[in-house]
């Protein structure tokens, strides 16, 4: 058995990750059981906003990014490429980047996004309103960043397009 120092950061990080997606999962198939796919879309944007703030104020703390707000191209790029390798470990199959000025680019492996995976299992891909971009759109919330997703997103894109993909345009202004 490995003793706590000889776990890398990696497996630390993808540990936590995956047992909160698994919680994070569990939580919505609880609530669609009880409620419906449409109350379980609507709780589940509403933990997605409430958990936004105290990520954000966790994750800034963490990495020592102490100035209020944001007012930059380049200390958006800076944070959220720390907080990427946080939040979004190599299981979610997802690449972010920047590939160009005040442009975040988001994809997900063809068939490989976790979310997807997951909604498909439990048989509510068809109706299931995407949580992970989301999420991100609530962290650009809490750092006071004006944004605007493209294509904007209601139901699961992986579902109804059979890919992934898109661009989040950063307003600095």
């Amino acid at each position: 058995m490995k003793s706590l120092s000889e776990i890398t950061k990696e497996e630390l990080i993808g540990l936590e990750n995956r047992c909160w997606m698994t919680h994070d999962g569990m939580w919505f198939f609880s609530c669609l059981s009880n409620f419906g796919i449409e109350q379980a879309n609507k709780l589940n944007k509403s933990a997605i906003k409430g958990l936004a703030p105290f990520e954000i104020d966790r994750t800034k703390k963490t990495i020592g990014y102490q100035k209020e707000k944001m007012e930059s191209f380049q200390e958006f790029k800076d944070y959220f490429t720390m907080a990427k390798i946080l939040f979004i470990p190599p299981f979610m199959n997802a690449t972010m980047s920047f590939p160009e000025e005040n442009v975040l680019h988001w994809e997900f492996a063809p068939g490989q996004c976790f979310a997807y995976k997951g909604m498909k299992r439990i048989g509510a891909i068809d109706q299931y309103e995407c949580g992970v971009i989301y999420r991100i759109e609530c962290w650009l919330d809490c750092l006071g960043i004006k944004h605007k997703i493209v294509p904007k997103i209601d139901k699961c894109l992986m579902h109804t397009t059979r890919k992934c993909s898109g661009e989040i345009e950063l307003d600095f202004s």
